[in-house]
């Protein structure tokens, strides 16, 4: 069969010689002689395929057999199958077996539950008969028992912490627990009154005494600190003996101004020891009046080896509870009553203190062989962390020390400053430049009084600022800390000290803006000034140019803030006037004239106050918002009445004279600040004030002729001191009556327009 699967080569039965080109066309005797040669060799492949298949006639014909072999044995497979189910479907044997099986599942599943419900019985029962033998333990005096058997049934009734029950649990189960708890309440409160009846402070004899038994049924301090232990509530039930112990013990030991000793006395009996006492007494040993650091150690060493062996039987881990109970407080007090006492005020005496930091560190290591504090938490040296930091500490010190400083002369400050010393430097005058309170602004060119508050202050952050030149780095960095500090105290208490001044009208208001200013000049140049004698370590953190806009801020809003004071108090004085209506009425006219008065008052009581304190650019800036508000308001009131008789606008014109005339030295004394005058020889008074410019206008034309006003207007000089057409023609309209002249300047008026 090889021979009939070779591939037939067409090339090889065409008789042309050269067809090595796939390209060549195949003439028509080629083609029909391809064909009769493929013709040819099918008859032979025909005839190798029948041969072949005669000579394996009997391979094929056991390959069929076998083949119908097989399809009949599945086909009697099949019947066989079939005939099975048949039978099955007439005879439900599976209903049956699966209702056995149902039934022995049923009666297992029963027996199980049965047998789980005898054994929460049994275990329920037992909890129960547990429960009232610890209670029965604790009134026969079994404490330590009675404890275990407490310790057991928590575990067994999983009780924790929370109130969280499991759904799925027996309600028997909250109620067991119940029972527990109001067993465990029973035994800790017996526990608690016994360990209050075995350690007591007695007043009259100023002791502490330990009794050990404590009852007559022959109850022991140690058996009643095992049950505590067992219980697991050791640390609340020694927690009010460590509070009375710390009161009349460790607290006396450390109060140099009583001084006393310890002194421990044993009364055993014949059998065993039934109590120990550590008595109080008043001590002479001058050691402790000079805070000798080895001295006031040793007797609170005799208070905790009392407690170590008297109160805790010298168990460990009782002692241990004692300590972490007491620790904090008894580290606290001698911390606070002592070493915080003998740090050393200058760095000279920092060798005499090393005396110090040896005793505490021997203090600690004998506490720790009595483990009274732990060996591996190093939250428990927290007195020769202290020691051993002293320098800090110094530097601690010296900050607090700065901030009191700093924080007394704030609040001594009376900010007031006499009369003499209020002159300003002029041109003339030198007095100011003697004056301590006039100073210098860094970057500004102009002088301004301050208070001593300001001065002192700035004086005290000099000296630090030198001490911080001179410092190691730690204590450079605690003084640079405080020097800052001082400076934001200035933020945080004259504020306050002056929150009834700042809502009047005198001097606090003003010398504290000029503080705020004086300061923000102050701190922008103290990094100029000392930086580059920092330590290395600090010269790229030790800012203040932070704080100069805080300083600025300040300033401006405090400088609003009395502006606004001073407009309000005008504008009230100037609503008595009534819009000024009637004048030409006594009654009217006084009244006028008394807000008018009123106006003036204020006016120089704030020149009086402002112009020697204030700089004179703010000085100058201040008034003349003030003064707008003053001349706009008049000017606008008589603007807006709609009719005027003669004697009327005289009494106006005489009010606005009087007004402008009692003015004279505060406007003059701003016409002073002017250094540049315009080319018509006036200055820009009225530039920066242009109410007032209107005001005077106003005052001519309330005796003006109704041409002269209207020439007025058409000439533009009106309009130039700040008059509208619609001003004009109401003003017009209040003085004259309706007339053709009126209606004819009238119509020029608005024409021009």
């Amino acid at each position: 069969m090889d021979a009939l699967l070779d591939s037939i080569n067409v090339r090889e039965l065409l008789s042309a010689q050269d067809l090595s080109d796939p390209t060549t066309p195949l003439s028509a005797p080629d083609l029909r002689l391809l064909i009769q040669r493929l013709d040819s060799h099918s008859l032979k492949i025909k005839s190798k395929i029948q041969s072949y298949l005669l000579s394996h006639h009997h391979d094929f014909a056991d390959l069929f057999s076998l083949c119908n072999d097989a399809v009949s044995r599945s086909h009697a497979l099949s019947d066989g199958v079939a005939h099975l189910l048949a039978s099955l479907s007439d005879r439900p044997v599976e209903a049956e077996i699966g209702q056995i099986m149902k039934q022995m599942s049923s009666a297992t599943k029963e027996a199980r539950e049965k047998r789980e419900l005898l054994e929460l019985v049994r275990a329920i029962l037992e909890i129960s008969e547990k429960l009232k033998a610890a209670r029965e333990a604790v009134r026969s005096g079994r404490l330590r028992f009675a404890a275990e058997q407490v310790r057991e049934l928590k575990q067994a009734l999983r009780v924790s912490g929370d109130d969280l029950v499991d759904e799925g649990e027996p309600v028997v189960y909250g109620l067991l627990r119940k029972e527990w708890s109001d067993c465990f309440d029973e035994i800790q409160e017996v526990l608690m009154r016994f360990m209050y009846n075995a350690v007591r402070f007695e007043g009259e004899t100023n002791r502490i005494r330990v009794t050990y038994v404590l009852s007559i049924d022959g109850i022991e301090l140690k058996t009643v600190l095992e049950a505590l232990d067992v219980v697991g509530v050791l640390n609340y039930g020694i927690a009010k003996v460590a509070d009375l112990i710390i009161k009349h013990a460790f607290s006396p030991a450390l109060n140099f101004g009583a001084p006393v000793s310890f002194v421990t006395e044993i009364n055993p009996d014949s059998q065993a020891m039934t109590e120990a006492i550590l008595k109080i007494v008043p001590s002479n040993d001058p050691k402790i009046e000079k805070m000798d650091g080895e001295a006031i150690y040793s007797r609170i060493i005799v208070v905790i080896k009392f407690i170590n062996k008297y109160i805790c039987f010298q168990e460990g881990s009782w002692t241990r509870c004692f300590g972490r109970l007491t620790w904090p407080r008894i580290s606290e007090l001698i911390i606070s009553k002592f070493l915080s006492k003998v740090v050393p005020q200058d760095a000279s005496k920092l060798a005499d203190f090393l005396k110090i930091i040896n005793c505490t560190s021997e203090f600690e290591t004998a506490l720790r062989e009595m483990k009274f504090i732990s060996v591996s938490e190093n939250k428990d040296n927290q007195l020769s962390s202290f020691a051993e930091n002293v320098e800090v500490h110094f530097a601690f010190k010296k900050k607090t020390e700065i901030l009191g400083r700093a924080r007394n002369l704030l609040l001594q400050c009376d900010f007031a400053i006499s009369q003499e010393n209020t002159r300003r430097k002029g041109k003339h005058d030198g007095a100011a430049a003697n004056n301590p309170e006039d100073v210098n602004l860094l970057f500004l060119s102009e002088r301004c009084v301050v208070s001593k508050a300001a001065i002192q202050l700035m004086r005290l952050v000099h000296e630090t600022l030198k001490d911080v030149c001179l410092s190691s780095p730690r204590v450079a960095l605690e003084f640079y800390r405080a020097a800052r500090d001082a400076l934001l105290l200035y933020e945080v208490v004259i504020p306050v000290k002056l929150e009834r001044q700042l809502d009047g009208i005198n001097q606090a208001p003003v010398l504290m803006h000029n503080d705020c200013l004086f300061l923000s000049q102050e701190v922008l140049g103290l990094a100029f000034e000392y930086r580059s004698d920092f330590p290395t370590s600090m010269k790229e953190h030790a800012v203040f140019v932070d704080m100069a806009p805080r300083f600025h801020l300040m300033a401006e809003e405090i400088l609003q803030r009395q502006i606004q004071l001073v407009v309000r108090s005008l504008r009230e004085a100037l609503d008595g006037a009534d819009g000024f209506q009637n004048t030409h009425q006594m009654q009217q006219f006084q009244s006028a004239k008394f807000s008018i008065d009123q106006v003036v008052f204020i006016l120089e009581k704030v020149h009086i106050i402002w112009e020697p304190l204030l700089l004179p650019s703010t000085y100058k800036k201040s008034m003349c918002t003030v003064l707008e508000s003053v001349f706009s308001r008049i000017t606008k009131d008589i603007l807006l009445l709609d009719d005027m008789a003669a004697e009327e606008t005289l009494e106006l014109q005489r009010l606005i004279h009087l007004m402008l005339e009692n003015l004279t030295s505060l406007l003059e004394s701003l016409a002073a600040l002017q250094i540049e005058k315009s080319q018509e020889g006036m200055t820009y008074l009225d530039d920066l004030i242009p109410s007032l410019r209107k005001i005077r206008k106003l005052a001519e034309l309330l005796d003006m002729p109704l041409k002269a006003i209207t020439n007025a207007w058409e000439t533009g000089e009106l309009l130039n001191s700040g008059f509208t057409s619609s001003e004009v023609e109401d003003f017009i309209k209040a003085i004259f009556q309706d007339s053709l002249l009126r209606k004819d300047c009238l119509w020029r008026i608005h024409g021009k327009f």
